[in-house]
């Protein structure tokens, strides 16, 4: 007892005595640390600074705090928001063929056009003090979400000008001057912008951009002024074709000190007029064989005043902290609409479809293997929608997540792509023939644009979500990187010193909290609500507090060569997104009322996101460079091994039945799904033919029963059927004309198109 009193009293008086802590623990470990995480160079430094913490932050620390998570406003369009979603938008929606867009015309209307620029359809990220609609991230993103269920094309049009590009960048940071020279005319649609970023030889790594501008003296409207020689050669611009305003990001460089004494200054944005003398557009490229307008820009030895910087000269070498500032607008709004938009029509359609089709006698949805796809299709949708409205409530807070952007924009497109196949599969023939009949071939044909765009999403998950969230999530690691790179080392010290020890706290908490839940399964954790969900908060904060602890793990064992170990720490980036969706999924739930219809899409969907959780961890374990390290961790997270499954058949086959039957809950999942009017539209020939399959049952089982007698007899064609059930009194003649329309609208709704000789070649590309 008293070898322990002894090394107790050791143990404060080392920690508790800061000069001889310092000496002992604080000075070797801030040795170590500076080797093996390394400094954080500039442009890293900015990426990691920008944006906010927000959800994801709790979720990375080890102890969500739900309250808190449900306290957050419900993400809702304004009176105003809703009117032009029913006025405008309803009528932009009637105005499009996308057949004809696509196949035919290969771009927008002329008419269509011009009622997007008339009616602010460009403007609505835009104050209203310029002529804007300044409506809100989830308005932004409803709208593109309810237009994508009708044409991709004109979706991307609408989306591109209120996402990344000229408009976002001046509100944030141009020059009051800049502001009254371009918004007005940005929102009245009489200037068509486009962001110029990418080239041949920088993708996704924007800070590679090879484009330059050199500053020095030049003529400008017959003045001598100090401007920029610009050289640049961008590629993928979406609207560059037809833009009037070119925003342009190069790396701006002062040789001759002009501006100060650094001669290279960094990346830089401008804003350059389309018809200013040697800007290059014009030349389309063809994405997927989408309509919209996506093209090339480029520039030689092309002079521009300093003042077309966004920002103004004092924002010079600036544009880097400015772009992955404002990159979660096209994160965190535009593509996880378009993946939601996808969920929303493939769902709709596809659980029409599947009553519809007929196979062996019955309906195609009532087979099993079609039943596992549709749930699936069913439970994504749902995942998507509450993803979308809470990832832009985030925004509409005034915050700009980018951990939390960067697990939308991910996952919900690789869910929107996994959807997508599942609809396919069901439909089979039905949905590989393209033409005005086919809803989903065009959303199949852009998917792989969304996968690709703002980020590689092999970059997103495997460099950015862990990467991101480990520096910027965790409560020091941030300020521990800081410290290092002090160039005032007893400063450093010092701060490193205070911040080791709340560190080392942290650590502590999570280790025994983890295998505190790991022996009780995290039954004793706390739950906001009670019933059937409680369960999962249970279990997420327990794999909250098993990803803390593993993070915590992985930086200290592999410091600076974590970020080279992708594969590893992706698959920590994948328990941090499982957390998220499955939070967004629950709060979802909740804000819409807690619906009993709900309960098995909210089942199917937590606990995917808990078993995906427990592969990833799987992964981990498995592939950490230290066996032991790895055994501890397991044995610490997952004392009685990962017991995570997938959901039961049943639970799928609950979602799939909901979705082969007209329904509320059907109604509020599919909710921005267009359906068109009359039986010309395809979506709404097959929502006619759904719908009149359904009202004909109970006719349908008078004649079921016939043939159980033998009075009538099976597998004959519908129409000899319905003929021979009316001559012998089986069903009247009311219930025969019923059928008969009926039988026309469901022949007519699984239907392919086919083309006259010569049709095809006279659209040839």
């Amino acid at each position: 007892m008293s070898i322990l009193i002894l090394l107790l009293v050791v143990l404060i008086v080392v920690l508790g005595v800061a000069d001889i802590r310092r000496n002992l623990i604080t000075k070797p470990v801030f040795g170590i640390f500076k080797k093996i995480l390394p400094p954080l160079s500039d442009t890293e430094r900015e990426a990691m600074e920008a944006g906010d913490v927000w959800w994801d932050g709790d979720l990375f620390q080890g102890k969500p705090d739900w309250k808190k998570l449900h306290a957050i406003p419900k993400a809702e369009l304004s009176a105003e928001e809703q009117a032009f979603m029913d006025n405008e938008v309803d009528t932009l929606l009637k105005m499009l063929d996308d057949y004809k867009i696509v196949q035919e015309q290969r771009d927008l209307p002329p008419e269509v056009w011009q009622y997007i620029k008339d009616n602010g359809f460009f403007a609505m990220i835009i104050p209203k003090s310029y002529g804007g609609r300044e409506f809100s991230a989830i308005a932004n993103s409803t709208i593109v979400s309810r237009i994508a269920t009708r044409s991709l094309t004109a979706a991307v049009t609408v989306m591109v000008p209120n996402s990344l590009g000229p408009g976002e960048l001046l509100m944030h940071y141009g020059t009051q001057e800049q502001k009254d020279r371009w918004l007005p005319g940005l929102a009245a649609g009489k200037e068509v912008p486009c962001f110029a970023l990418t080239g041949p030889e920088a993708g996704s790594d924007a800070g590679g951009i090879p484009d330059t501008g050199v500053i020095c003296k030049g003529q400008f409207e017959g003045q001598e002024v100090l401007g920029i020689r610009l050289n640049w050669d961008k590629r993928y611009i979406t609207l560059a074709p037809v833009a009037t305003v070119l925003g342009l990001a190069f790396k701006l460089y002062d040789p001759e000190n002009l501006l100060g004494e650094k001669t290279e200054l960094g990346i830089t944005c401008a804003l350059i007029p389309t018809s200013h003398e040697g800007v290059e557009i014009g030349d389309r490229h063809f994405p997927m064989n989408m309509a919209f307008m996506n093209g090339t820009t480029y520039g030689k030895d092309v002079f521009i005043p300093l003042d077309w910087i966004i920002g103004g000269p004092d924002y010079a070498g600036r544009g880097w902290r400015m772009l992955v500032e404002c990159l979660s607008a096209g994160r965190g709004i535009s593509l996880p609409a378009l993946a939601t938009a996808t969920g929303h029509l493939a769902t709709r359609m596809t659980g029409a479809y599947s009553y519809v089709r007929q196979q062996f006698g019955m309906a195609i949805g009532k087979f099993e293997g079609v039943q596992e796809s549709l749930g699936r299709i069913g439970a994504y949708t749902y995942s998507l929608e509450a993803m979308r409205v809470m990832t832009a409530g985030a925004i509409d807070l005034n915050l700009s997540p980018s951990v939390v952007t960067a697990i939308a924009k991910y996952h919900m497109t690789e869910m929107s792509r996994t959807l997508l196949n599942d609809a396919f599969d069901i439909h089979s023939g039905r949905a590989i023939q393209v033409g005005p009949k086919n809803y989903l071939a065009h959303g199949y044909m852009g998917i792989p644009i969304s996968i690709t765009v703002e980020g590689a999403n092999i970059l997103t998950r495997n460099l950015m979500i862990f990467g991101q969230g480990a520096t910027r999530c965790h409560p020091y690691v941030l300020q521990e990187l800081e410290a290092a790179a002090n160039p005032n080392a007893e400063e450093g010290l010092q701060q490193f010193d205070s911040l080791l020890m709340k560190h080392i706290g942290f650590a502590l908490g999570n280790t025994f909290g983890a295998l505190w839940q790991g022996l009780t399964l995290g039954r004793f954790n706390s739950s906001p609500v009670s019933g059937e969900t409680a369960k999962y908060y249970k279990q997420l904060s327990r794999m909250s507090r098993a990803l803390a602890l593993s993070a915590d793990f992985s930086m200290l064992m592999l410091g600076g060569d974590l970020k080279r170990k992708e594969m590893l720490s992706a698959r920590l980036g994948d328990v941090l997104s499982h957390l998220y969706i499955a939070s967004a999924v629950l709060k979802f739930y909740e804000d819409n009322g807690r619906q009993v219809a709900d309960l098995p899409f909210v089942r199917y969907s937590i606990e995917r996101n808990l078993f995906e959780i427990g592969k990833a961890f799987s992964g981990f374990f498995q592939n950490f460079p230290s066996a032991v390290v790895a055994r501890l961790l397991k044995t610490l997270v997952f004392p009685f091994g990962i017991g995570y499954k997938m959901p039961a058949d049943a639970v799928t086959q609950e979602i799939s039945d909901a979705l082969l039957k007209p329904g509320v809950i059907r109604d509020r999942l599919t909710h921005l799904c267009f359906i068109g009017e009359g039986d010309e539209d395809p979506t709404g020939l097959m929502e006619s033919a759904f719908i009149a399959v359904h009202e004909a049952q109970p006719v349908m089982k008078k004649i079921y029963a016939a043939q159980k007698q033998a009075t009538l007899p099976r597998k004959i064609p519908m129409e000899q059927l319905i003929a021979k059930a009316l001559e012998l009194n089986v069903i009247n003649a009311d219930e025969a004309k019923q059928l008969v329309r009926m039988n026309e609208l469901r022949f007519a709704s699984i239907s392919v198109d086919s083309f006259k000789p010569g049709v095809l070649s006279d659209n040839a590309i």
